[in-house]
């Protein structure tokens, strides 16, 4: 009996000690969970409570045994600053890593390498930098990588090769350079490299991949781009095809020799043209020496090249090359370009003049075009039509709008004026505008804009809107969707293009031909001529419901003949119709998803506060802002709640210049 008894204390005992193992505390993950929040700006968002179980934080998944952490989910926390080294890395059963739509900043740790678990890594929307680490080729049991929309720079590792359960990858909208990699990966559906610097040829394992996933590489070649160029040309051919090597010399000795007379007379023609044209070189002399003894008898004939209108000297001509951007005159004055920033580029205007020009588009105040310097650099060249003011004038404004510096605000990086030329020159945004993402071509092969990006560009929009309202006190004056562009300083939306020009104009503001710009005009521009703060609170109401319906301003299917948005909107939701507005896109694509139409519905009445007909009854943009980014946050929270393994999605089509879905994304 004792020894029975013995045994089954002892049995009582393991048990125990088991079933404590089987509901222990993730201790190690917990500790290094908080040393990362710790050493990491982040929003209000996140409060975890250091005396309660990591199982229960907000973003955090534990294992069925509450044992180990195996995901990481905080998109769009407010997440500052570079990740800090030996902390996540600590968590040794992670699968899912989610921290894109933040701020995060810096080179990616590499000690992220340990993770030798992770299936799925989210970093999208960031600014990360730097190059990738080697040791990311270790993490084998990877299935989706998504690094777009950072500054990731250098070469694409060939060793990403290594990862070959990979199913999607993710690079696009970085400073990538170099040539792509053979990255064969029979399993991979998806693949992104747009908008990087990359150059040469496709690799063929990745050619079955559409173009979009290759756009805005302006040296890419092969596959479903254009055929690469070859860079030697191919050897002419001989001009007698039958005639040997062998047989030259050979005929060449059949040549009889010249006579003797014949050189006689040779060299006597050689001696007549010699002093012939001695006797005119003496000639020439003498003519020179009079007209220095003699005194000018005409007045000096005039420049043929006009001076610039501040007094300036320095005139230059142009040649046909220039026509696009210089406006093919004979000549044209040079008042030299006005750098911002202490003259940073290395260019001037004959150099701009010189470029390759393309037309980018038409637009109310003048033509853009895509200018490709000789050094390679690519910038926007804007040529302004109907200036009413005079140089001073001119220059005053361009200093005001210099000093703009702001993420969400497409930076003035030079200026020009001249009697007929008036140029400004901006940074190129390869995405290009939110117009031609938004009213692109929608056939069946078409990725549509879905929900979580045209909220977050609208957002975008709005902060370098309020930035320009409150900060640099400039009414932008021609708010509207081809004004938006996109992949610049803020990794989450654009940035707004074309501000403060208004006044430019005089009373010919705002161009009534303008059909497009028409459709963003608040009522009262007609009458006073002079935009306001309130006046762009108006078209930036306008462009939210052309974010919400699909509808350009300008569509005349909208019903009624001459009828606007804003009036459009406001006769369906009257009727009680009000899922009727929304892009019969955006609902297919975010079908079954009643939190995404909740959003909208909530979008849709700030769009409907900002096209009040009244401009006091507006409200003021960072309130604005102020409503669009609570709605994002309720979005961000109820989603992050929501989250699934990614592993079990069906991946989709790879996309053109946005991320993949935020509904196949964590």
């Amino acid at each position: 009996m004792g020894v029975a008894f013995r045994v089954l204390q002892v049995f009582l005992v393991v048990v125990c000690c088991l079933a404590r193992g089987f509901v222990s505390e993730p201790t190690e993950d917990k500790a290094a969970l908080l040393d990362f929040l710790g050493r990491t700006r982040h929003g209000r968002r996140i409060q975890w409570n250091s005396s309660a179980s990591p199982c229960e934080w907000r973003g955090v998944t534990c294992d069925a045994n509450r044992n180990q952490v195996v995901a990481l989910r905080l998109p769009g926390s407010g997440l500052v600053g570079p990740i800090p080294p030996n902390t996540l890395s600590r968590l040794s059963g992670l699968r899912v890593l989610s921290l894109r739509s933040n701020r995060l900043s810096g080179e990616l740790p590499a000690d992220l390498a340990n993770l030798s678990l992770l299936r799925s890594l989210y970093l999208q929307r960031n600014r990360l930098s730097g190059e990738l680490p080697a040791g990311v080729a270790r993490l084998t049991r990877m299935l989706r990588m998504d690094l777009s929309a950072n500054n990731f720079s250098g070469s694409i590792p060939f060793a990403l090769s290594n990862l070959t359960r990979l199913t999607g990858l993710f690079l696009g909208n970085n400073n990538f350079s170099g040539s792509i990699p053979s990255i064969d990966i029979p399993g991979m559906v998806e693949f992104n490299v747009s908008n990087n610097r990359l150059n040469g040829s496709i690799p063929e394992p990745l050619q079955r991949f559409p173009a979009s996933s290759f756009a805005g590489n302006l040296d890419l070649c092969g596959g479903p781009l254009p055929p690469c160029k070859n860079f030697f040309p191919s050897p002419a051919p001989s001009p007698g095809g039958e005639e040997t090597p062998a047989q030259v010399p050979a005929d060449r000795g059949k040549k009889k020799k010249l006579s003797t007379a014949s050189i006689i007379a040779i060299s006597v023609a050689c001696g007549a043209v010699l002093l012939l044209a001695l006797l005119l070189l003496l000639i020439c002399l003498v003519l020179r020496r009079r007209r220095r003894r003699e005194p000018a008898k005409s007045p000096k004939r005039a420049s043929a090249i006009p001076r610039s209108g501040g007094g300036a000297a320095e005139t230059a001509t142009t040649s046909s090359s220039k026509d696009d951007i210089g406006g093919g005159r004979a000549g044209v004055e040079k008042n030299k370009l006005v750098f911002f920033e202490n003259r940073l580029y290395g260019f001037d205007l004959e150099d701009l003049l010189r470029a390759s020009a393309e037309v980018l588009g038409k637009g109310s105040m003048g033509t853009s075009y895509k200018a490709v310097l000789e050094d390679g650099m690519t910038v926007v060249v804007k040529r302004l039509k109907d200036v009413a003011v005079s140089k001073r004038e001119y220059d005053v404004q361009m200093e005001a709008l210099g000093k703009v510096k702001n993420d969400n605000v497409v930076p003035l990086r030079a200026f020009y004026y001249s009697k007929d030329e008036k140029l400004l020159v901006y940074d190129y945004f390869p995405a290009g505008s939110l117009s031609a993402l938004l009213h692109g071509s929608r056939g069946s092969g078409r990725t549509p804009l879905d929900w979580d990006n045209r909220i977050r560009i609208a957002l975008a929009a709005g902060r370098g809107l309020a930035y320009l309202h409150t900060v640099a006190k400039v009414v932008h004056g021609n708010v509207k969707a081809s004004n938006v562009l996109l992949g610049g300083g803020d990794p989450d939306g654009g940035a707004v293009s074309d501000y403060g020009l208004a006044p430019l104009f005089g009373t010919a503001w705002p161009p009534t031909r303008a059909a497009a710009a028409a459709g963003y005009k608040a009522p009262e521009v007609a009458e006073t001529r002079r935009p306001t703060f309130k006046s762009d609170v108006y078209s930036f109401g306008v462009l939210l419901l052309e974010l919400l319906t699909g509808k350009a301003p300008n569509q005349a299917s909208l019903g009624e003949e001459g009828i606007d948005l804003p009036r459009w909107v406001q006769s369906v939701v009257r009727e009680e119709w009000t899922a009727e507005v929304f892009d019969v896109e955006l609902m297919r694509y975010d079908n079954n998803n009643g939190d995404k139409e909740e959003e909208m519905v909530q979008v849709l009445q700030v769009a409907m506060a900002c096209v009040q007909t009244v401009p006091d009854s507006r409200p003021d943009i960072q309130d604005v802002v102020r409503m669009l980014q609570e709605v994002l946050n309720r979005g961000a929270t109820a989603a992050a709640a929501e989250e699934d393994d990614p592993s079990s999605k069906a991946g989709g089509a790879s996309g053109g210049p946005s991320t993949p879905p935020a509904a196949a994304t964590p």
